[in-house]
Formats: structure tokens, sequence, C-alpha cells
């Protein structure tokens, strides 16, 4: 008896240790299960640094969840980690896992059949990954107690299961957007606990099965934008506590089925978009609960039924692209919380009755029905019911009068549409009392009367289209106020006057037509700036003078300004007249023979033959001819002989050669005018004028002789250069870029052993200068900051938009305007070598040590504009810090591209940003920029994003309202 007794205090004593050693063993599965599982991923913003294998229990780690209890894993929540890799078998071994969610990551490979295994699963979201292959059959073979699935937006493939049937626990099924494809499976109407399933944006086909009325739970059934064609099951009215249901986009005919009338709880019903038939039943009014009613594109045809009135909870009624015909039911005034009502695209006609625009809605749209004449809204009082409406569009109708003066009073208005109608009279000066309108589109009927200039008021207006009408007068100057307009439509009308420059003030346009007017004048050179041109229509007019030459002009079709007879320029294929001095000095002191024989012959017009005035002219003809040749040969003599003299070098370099045996000796090309190097050789090319530097050749200043100043640089690469003919069609195409980030080469000498590049000179000095110079003054504010960093991607995104890569970007290559603008300078150089080899472009941009993209140390990769990109990255660095690439410390060298992104992996980015702005910077525009500039300079040149995608960035961190979300 007291050995037992002693055996029982031994077993009572021992207890409490197994139980910490059993404990301990399933800590060690979770840790061990987890450590597995982070070992085949990804984690680059290393969200899962708290994991650590030497810990005891994972309880604490980021996304894990234990229960209280018995501080096992229950819930594994990674859901927009930016994890990449496989889902791993070491998830099976934590055996008490209630919910896995890793959704909104990049996961790939095929989904795992074993992890329903986990008994206690309760639900599994892989939703918006890479995941690819079939839906394994197995995982809903062992489905337990599985209540919730989503495999939503990933690039699954293959048939649904037939096992999914077998889940009876099942409340939640979601395979939404994947390329599933084959018939809908019987056994899922067996799935009676099912109240949500979304099988969306697949490619399933067949017909809706019957059964569905076995789902007396669906709250929620999904099947939009498939393939599925037939009628829709009879039964589907079965499913009463149905509150959504979304079919459109498929192929589904016929007539709705009468049991859908028993969906009385249904507040959300689409159709759209499929091959519906017959007429709109009227019971639909019957489901009074309905939110959204959409049954638009289908093939509805008869009058909109009356009970639509019984509607009173309606928000969103969509009827439009049907064959509908009659009018509008008055019964639907009762539909008073109707936001957006659109019925166009019908056979509707007859008078717009008054109550639509009395419900407070905030869409309208009737387009393109048959309503009649003096119909359309008499918008004069402006009732405090319309005050709310943001779009109406009366498009393509049979309206008719003037537009209503009290217009301005629609305070909310975004979008105006009355276009393709029979309106009269002038546009109401109310129109510039819209701040919010973005879109108004008056085109295509009989407005006269002038663009009143109140227009600038509708500061938010992005489209403005007022083609095909009878309007007059000027383009408003005061247009440029609208600063976001990106479309400007007017022609077929018949404006006048000259187009005002301040267009060119409009930086967001895309396309202008002002086609098909009586316009006149020139066009303004400034017009060259608007890089986000795609179209400029100015055809059938009355301009006159020189095309643009720059930016999109360079570039624009013959057609865009053809029947404008006195356009000059290459485009038109009408050279310009020359505006230079010409070589004939006439003496001012003189008659002038001319005059002196018109006057003769005016006195002796009776005595003079025909012959005799023929003969006189002819004499005076080859006279005037001779002198002309004389004048231009001693003209010519003393050009030719002057050019030595000019281009003669200092510092002992001899270029000899003369016409006599060089026929191209001394070629001084200007693109735009004639020029010429001022007097005194001794500032061309001499040791004094030096003002910098490259892997291309020695800069130097001198002065033309109107007194403007020009860089001139002096090419060092004269052994490696192509031809003649190769180095001037490069060079004119150099010579044709303009646009205001870029620096503009003005012209080039040539001879066979000396070629000279001629660009604008900038005083201000190169952005290196003025960062690093311990002499400068200067310090950039944050706002100058941006303004360069914003400018330097527009430049270059305009030059990898005609196909040129710099090659050579760096801080010396950017020049600062007096305006704080930067200048791209020194690119397209390469193009002049005879081949791009690696060799050769390292050689010749060694000097860029810091700003070279990793590529050109492999020679098997090829180099593309992303090089540049990743130079871009380096100089906003640069720009953001103060630094250089590369700075050599005593014990150290330190590189800046490293050093920004150790100290942003540490939370210290903050400290990166130049210390001499003392804390005057926006931390919200400087950390986005930071990351942008590490993006840009990623290792991996695909990583890089395009220059148009980092000008639209810098943009988006100026305006946080619209979302950074790639660079948090």
């Amino acid at each position: 008896m007291m050995q037992f007794s002693v055996c029982v205090l031994f077993l009572v004593l021992l207890a409490p240790l197994m139980l910490v050693v059993s404990a301990d063993t399933g800590f060690n599965d979770d840790v061990l299960g987890l450590i597995v599982f982070k070992a085949g991923l990804e984690d680059p913003k290393r969200k899962l640094s708290s994991w650590n294998e030497d810990d005891n229990s994972p309880c604490n780690w980021e996304g894990v969840k234990c229960d209280p209890s018995s501080n096992r894993v229950t819930a594994l929540v990674l859901d927009g980690f930016s994890l990449s890799g496989h889902v791993d078998r070491g998830l099976l071994r934590l055996q008490f896992l209630q919910i896995l969610s890793l959704s909104r990551n990049n996961f790939t490979g095929p989904i795992n059949p074993d992890l329903p295994g986990l008994g206690s699963l309760q639900t599994v979201d892989l939703s918006d990954n890479n995941l690819s292959g079939e839906i394994p059959e197995g995982f809903f073979q062992q489905c337990g107690s599985l209540r919730t699935v989503s495999f939503a937006k990933n690039n699954l493939t293959g048939k649904i299961p037939e096992s999914l049937s077998s889940c009876s626990n099942l409340a939640t099924v979601n395979f939404s957007s994947n390329q599933l494809h084959g018939e809908l499976p019987n056994g899922v109407w067996f799935l009676r606990g099912l109240q949500s399933l979304d099988l969306s944006d697949n490619m399933l086909e067949g017909e809706i099965p019957e059964g569905i009325q076995n789902l007396y739970d669906m709250r929620e059934l999904s099947l939009q934008r498939n393939r599925f064609r037939g009628k829709l099951p009879a039964d589907i009215g079965g499913c009463l506590l149905l509150k959504s249901l979304d079919l459109s986009g498929n192929f589904l005919s016929g007539e709705l089925p009468q049991s859908m009338q028993r969906l009385t709880s249904c507040t959300s019903l689409s159709l759209q978009g499929n091959s519906f038939t017959g007429v709109i039943p009227d019971w639909i009014g019957e489901l009074k609960n309905l939110d959204m009613l959409d049954l638009s594109a289908n093939s509805f045809s008869g009058w909109i039924p009356k009970s639509l009135g019984n509607l009173d909870s309606l928000h969103r009624l969509n009827l439009s692209r049907n064959q509908l015909t009659g009018n509008l039911p008055d019964s639907m005034l009762n539909c008073n919380k109707l936001l957006a009502f659109d019925i166009s695209h019908n056979h509707l006609a007859g008078h717009v009755p008054s109550w639509i625009f009395k419900m407070g809605v905030q869409s309208i749209s009737l387009s393109e029905n048959g309503f009649s004449k003096g119909s359309y809204p008499a918008l004069t009082s402006t009732p405090t019911s319309y005050h709310g409406l943001e779009v109406l569009d009366l498009s393509f109708n049979a309206f008719s009068g003037v537009l209503p003066s009290g217009i301005g009073g629609l305070s909310s208005l975004q979008v105006f549409n009355i276009s393709a109608n029979n309106i009269s009279g002038p546009i109401p000066v109310g129109i510039g009392e819209l701040k919010s309108l973005y879109i108004i589109d008056l085109s295509d009927n009989k407005l006269h009367g002038s663009i009143p200039s109140e227009v600038e008021g509708a500061i938010s207006l992005r489209e403005l289209r007022l083609q095909k009408n009878f309007l007059g007068g000027r383009i408003p100057a005061q247009i440029d106020k609208c600063s976001s307009l990106t479309f400007l439509i007017l022609s077929h009308n018949k404006l006048t006057g000259s187009i005002p420059a301040t267009i060119a003030n409009l930086t967001n346009l895309q396309y202008v037509d002002l086609s098909w007017n009586e316009l006149s004048g020139s066009l303004p050179k400034e017009l060259t700036n608007l890089s986000h041109l795609f179209s400029f229509n100015v055809s059938n007019n009355h301009l006159e003078g020189e095309l643009p030459v720059g930016g999109f002009f360079n570039t624009i079709s013959s057609s865009s300004v053809s029947d404008n007879p006195l356009l000059c320029g290459s485009v038109v294929n009408h050279s310009c007249p020359s505006v230079h001095p010409k070589p004939i000095v006439l003496n001012p002191n003189s008659s002038g023979s001319n005059s002196s024989i018109s006057s003769q012959t005016h006195r002796h017009k009776i005595i003079l033959s025909i012959s005799a005035l023929i003969a006189i002219g002819a004499a005076a003809f080859i006279a005037i001819g001779v002198v002309a040749i004389t004048v231009l040969n001693i003209h010519v003599r003393s050009s030719m002989e002057r050019m030595p003299a000019t281009f003669a070098l200092s510092g002992g370099e001899d270029y000899s050669g003369s016409p006599a045996n060089d026929p191209n000796y001394g070629k001084l090309v200007m693109f735009s005018g004639d020029a010429d190097f001022a007097d005194g050789a001794h500032n061309l090319l001499n040791k004094e004028s030096e003002i910098g530097r490259g892997g291309f050749g020695v800069v130097y200043r001198t002065f033309l002789r109107d007194g403007h100043a020009v860089a001139i640089k002096k090419l060092t690469v004269s052994s490696l250069i192509k031809s003649q003919e190769d180095f001037e069609r490069e060079i004119k195409k150099l010579g044709k870029i303009r646009h205001s980030n870029l620096l503009a080469l003005e012209g080039y000498y040539w001879t066979s052993s000396l070629q000279l590049l001629i660009y604008e000179y900038l005083s201000t000095g190169s952005l290196h200068k003025l960062l690093h110079d311990d002499n400068s003054e200067n310090v950039f504010s944050w706002p100058q900051r941006f303004k360069i960093i914003h400018g330097m991607a527009k430049g270059l995104a305009h030059l990898h938009q005609m196909n040129i890569i710099h090659y050579n970007l760096k801080s010396t290559n950017v020049l600062i305007d007096c305006s704080g603008e930067p200048k791209v300078g020194d690119f397209g150089l390469v193009k002049l070598l005879p081949m791009l080899d690696h060799c050769v472009l390292s050689s010749k941009i060694q000097s860029a040590l810091g700003y070279m993209a990793p590529e050109f140390a492999c020679r098997t990769v090829k180099i593309t504009e992303k090089c540049d990109i990743y130079g871009f990255g380096i100089l906003v660095l640069e720009v953001v810090t103060g630094k250089r690439p590369v700075e050599y410390m005593e014990d150290d060298v330190v590189v800046l591209c490293d050093m920004v992104r150790g100290a942003l992996e540490e939370g210290k980015v903050e400290q990166c940003v130049d210390g001499r702005l003392l804390g005057n910077f926006a931390a919200e525009e400087a950390i986005p920029v930071i990351k942008l500039g590490l993006i840009c300079a990623s290792q991996v040149p695909s990583n890089r994003p395009d220059m148009a995608e980092v000008v639209n960035i810098l943009e988006l961190i100026q305006c946080p309202s619209e979302g950074l979300q790639e660079l948090e």
C-alpha cells in the first residue's frame, strides 16, 4: 500500500513536468515550421525580421497570433508583406492553425493540396498573388472545418474541382480573377451553408445549372464576366436571402424568369452586358429593397414600367443601351433617393419631364435618344435641388433653344455634354463660375458669338470641346488660367485673329485641334514647350511664317498644318524667305535706276515703242546682274580670307589647310540664322576662355559678332569620329532637339582635323559647381532642389521619347539657368563614335565615377536607356544630400547610394538630407524622392522605372492625395 502511494505521488509530481515537455515540443514544432517557411521566402521589406529561430515561442513574431491558453499558433496573417516564394510545406507543422492569410504578396508556384490537412484550418486566403497551375482536386477532399477559401486574383487555370461539393462547411468561396474554364459543377449547389460565391472574371462557360434554390443561405452570387450562356435557371428565385446578384458580362439570353420576383431581399441586381430580351417585367417594382438596378446593354424593348416608381430605395438606375421606347413614367418621381440615372442609347422620345431635375440626382445621362426640341431643362433659376448635379449628358438628341444664363449656379457640375443637338445662341459667361467642371462638350450645335474670356474661371477644366459651331472672334488669351487642360478642340468654327502665345502655358495639353477656322498670324514659338502633345492640328486656316522648331513640332505631320499657304518650313515643303542681310548694299543717296527708268518711261510712254522698252529693260537687268555677281565674289573672298583667322588657335596648335586643298575647310553652320565669331581670335579656344572639360572634349566660352555668348566644345575624339557626312547627319538631329530642360545645340564647325560644337551659354554654371564648390554662396532651398530634379527628369524623358540615350549623365553635365531651371547637356554625343562598344563607352565616361550603371562592367548586357535612369537616380541622391556620388575619406571610401540605402533600412533616412537646409525641407516630399532615387539606382536594369514614369511619380509626390504606394 505504501509502495502504491509513493507511485501515485511520483506521478502527480511528474505530471507538470510532462506537460511542460509536451508544450515545449509543440512550441518547437511551430517555431521550426515557420522558420522552414521563412527560409524559402524573399522578404525585401524585412517584415519577418522578428522571426528568430533561437526563440522558444513564435507568439511575439510579426503576423503570428497564438491561443493564449495553449500558446500554439492559431493564425498566420501576412497580408501585404511583399513576400515572394512558394507556400512551403513547413506550414503543415502548425497543427493548431485556424487562419492562414497570405494575400497581396507575390507568392508563385502551385497551391499546396495538403494545407487543409491541418484539421483545425478554417480560413485560407491566398488572394492577390501570382499562384499558377490548377486548383488541386485533393485540396477539397480533406477540407474538414474549412469555412472560407479565397484564391482570387492569381493565375490559376483548369476547372473548378468536383471535390468542392464535399466541403459542407464552406460559407465563402472566391475564385475570381483567374483563368478558370469549363462548366460550373452541379455539386456547387449542394453546399447548403454557402453564403457567398464569387467566380467572376474567369472563362467559365456553359449554362448555369438548375438547383440553385438549394442555397438557402446564399447572400452574394457573382458570376460576372465569364462565358455563361442560355437562360437563367428558373428556380433562381428560391435564394430568398440573396442580397447581391451580378451576372453581367456573359452571353445569357431569354426573358427574366418569373421566380425572380421573390428576391425581395435583393439590394443589388446587375444583368448588364447580356442578351436578355422581352420587356422589363412589371414585377421589378416588387423588389423594393433594390439600391442598384443595372439592366444596361441588353435587348430589352417596350416601355419603361411604371412600377419602377415603387423602388423608393433606389440610388442607381441604368437602363442604357437597350431598345426601350416611349417616355419616362411620371411615377419615377417617387424615387426620391436616386443619385445616378442613365437611360442613354435607347429610342425614347418626347419631352424630358421636369421631375428628373428635381430629385437631387448627381448624374443624368439621356444621350442618344430622340428627345425633342424645346424640352431640355430650363436651369435659369438654379433651384437648390440642382446644386448636387455632377454629370449632365444630353448629347445626341434634338434639343433646341439657348443655353441658360444661370448655368453657373450648378456649382457641383463636373461633366456637361450637350453636343450634337440644335442649341443656338452664345456660350453663357456663367460657364466661368463652374469651378468643379472638368469636361464641357458643346460641339456640333449652332452656337455663335465668341468664346467668353470668363472661361478662365473654370480652373479645373481638362477638356474643352466646342468644334462644329459658328463661333467667331479670337481665342481668349485668358484660357491659360485653365492650367489642367489636356484637350482643346475648337475646329470647324469661324475663329479669327492669331493663336495666343499663352496657350504655351497649358503644359498638360495633349490634343489641340484648331483646324478649319480663319486664324491668322504666326504660330507662337513657345508652343515647343508643350512636352505632352500627341496631336496639334491647325490645318485649313490663314496662318503664316515659320513653323516652330523643336519638341513635338519636329515630328508633326504635314496634314496637321496643311492648307495654310503662307506657312513655311520643311514639314510643308516650303522654304522660308531669308531674313538675313543681303550681300549687295545699295547707296541710299543714289536715285535708283529702277525709279529713273520708271519715270522716264512714264514721260515718254507715247514716244517709246514696245521694242525699245524691252531693250532698255534687258540692258538694265544685265547691268544689275553684273554688279551683283561682282559684289558677291568680293564678299565670298572676304569671308574665306577671314575664316582661318577667326579660328586660329592659341597655344601653338596649327590646323593647316586651305580652300585650295580642302573644300570643307572652315565650314560653320548655325541652326538658327547666320552668325560669325567676334573679332579677336584670342577669345576662341585659348586657355583663358576654358570653362570645363569632359570625356568628349574641352569647353570654351566665346562671343558671336552680335555679342551673343556661346559655349564651344572642342571634341577630343577626332580619331574616333565618323565621316563628315555621318557627323553632320547626327549633329543636325541633335540640333533639332528643343526642350526647356535640355541644353540647346546652336551649331557646329567642321574641318577634317577640328570639330567644334556650339551650345547656348549659361553663366550660372553647372549643378556640380553650385552643389560642391566651397566658394559658392548659393545654397539651394528644398523647392529649388525639387525643381532641379523634376526638370532633369522631364529633359531625360524627352530624350528617351526620341530614342536618344545620354550615356554620360552627371552633375557637371547639368547646367542651371538664371531662373533655376536645369538643362541637361552633352546628350547624344556617343552617336558620333563608330560603334557603341562597352570599352569605348567606358573610356569616354570614366570621369562619371559613381554614375555609371553596373551593366557597363558586363559585356554581355545590352546598354539601354536604363543606364541613364541609374545615373539619374544617383543625381537625385546627390541633389537631396548635397554629397558627391563617391567621397574619399582619410581611411575609407563612401559610396553615396550604399550610404543612403543603409540609412533607409535603419529608419534614419531623414538624416541624409543636406545639412545646409537646417530642417527647412518638406519631409513628405524629400523622403519619397530619396526612395525614388534608390529605385532608379537599382542594380537590376529591369527594376528601374521608365523616365516617363519617374516624371509622373515626381508630380504625384507634390500631390500626396493622389497616392504613392509604390514608394512606401
